[in-house]
């Protein structure tokens, strides 16, 4: 069991789902230490000024341990990782290094100074191409690239460190992130951009010059791929849930985060152009290699351990946050990184 009050480290706490976490649980009163090494993260996206930002890798055990023994942290969110699922084929031991790797050091210096509760952003791409749908936990495992797999490695590690050294931990695997801070104080900034919310976004304010979609000939019933988004807010909330369940003493967990609800790529075009009053410029391509049809959660078991439901389920819910966002100030952008106009 972790002492409430005791510090969390967060690796990689300036990224899109780790800076909503890292504001919610300073929003409750916890001491956050955040380790980042701003590859992909913004110092900007931390806006608690009670939170710590620590530039750094997590694979730099010298700097890890004097976190550690400055802080003497009771948990550790470990968000950081490479999340590009192409690039990950093309150079997959940049992946592996970073995702499975760097991880194991810091698993090191978590035992060295007794730190036994780890919760771990991993992903629905563990699964692969999903044998049965809605993807339950039960679902087997076969990630088809090496970003899933350098995740269900992490997950593999974890298990037989708890056999070990009696670590626990929350695997948490995620489905289409997606959304905003509704107040549009920090938000989803990637470079490159791939995630579609976003894309359809950036082809409605120009910035790119259409939406390409891949694929409009699938067993479904707008012939497009079906995804489940889940709210970053909500992802923020299961992380400050599973750390609670670790922290009271609970077993380690492995659950999916996602609404339940399957939606399509013409759908989610169709709310921002209701949303924007836009039209969205489309070019409709061939299918891309690797997508299935279909990947929609069953989220009962977050529910039935943690206590944790998705709190938006509408598409709509995703989408206006994400505009306003968008069409802020800073145009979708954190100021450092804001394009010149």
């Amino acid at each position: 069991m972790t002492h409430s009050n005791a510090p969390i480290l967060v690796t990689g706490g300036a990224g899109y789902i780790g800076s909503h976490t890292v504001r919610l649980l300073a929003g409750q009163g916890k001491k956050i230490v955040v380790l980042d090494n701003l590859v992909f993260g913004h110092d900007q996206a931390i806006i608690d000024p009670d939170v710590e930002l620590v530039v750094g890798e997590v694979g730099d055990q010298e700097l890890v341990r004097s976190l550690f023994a400055k802080y003497q942290f009771g948990a550790v969110i470990h968000f950081a990782a490479y999340a590009y699922v192409g690039e990950s084929v093309t150079n997959p031991l940049k992946y592996y290094q970073n995702n499975t790797a760097e991880p194991i050091k810091l698993l090191q210096v978590m035992e060295e100074f007794g730190c036994k509760v780890f919760v771990f952003s991993s992903t629905c791409a563990t699964y692969g191409v999903p044998d049965k749908l809605p993807i339950t936990e039960a679902n087997r495992q076969a990630p088809i690239n090496p970003y899933g797999k350098s995740k269900l490695m992490v997950e593999w590690i974890l298990a037989d460190c708890g056999t070990a050294w009696g670590l626990k931990s929350a695997c948490l695997r995620y489905f289409n992130a997606s959304g905003c801070s509704p107040d549009g104080l920090i938000g989803e900034d990637h470079n490159p951009e791939t995630h579609l919310i976003p894309r359809v976004m950036m082809a409605v304010t120009g910035e790119i010059d259409c939406l390409e979609v891949f694929g409009t000939d699938y067993e479904t019933p707008d012939g497009t791929c079906i995804r489940d988004y889940i709210h970053v807010e909500d992802l923020a909330d299961a992380h400050a849930r599973a750390l609670d369940h670790l922290a009271a003493g609970g077993a380690s967990v492995a659950c999916n985060l996602g609404t339940g609800v399957g939606v399509s790529v013409k759908e989610i075009i169709s709310a921002v152009e209701q949303i924007t009053g836009k039209t969205v410029p489309v070019k409709y391509g061939p299918r891309r290699e690797g997508d299935p049809a279909s990947l929609v959660a069953d989220p009962a078991l977050a529910e039935k351990l943690l206590g944790w439901v998705a709190s938006r389920k509408n598409i709509n819910d995703m989408v206006r946050p994400a505009w306003i966002w968008t069409s802020g100030a800073n145009g979708g952008r954190y100021p450092q990184n804001k394009k010149p106009t």
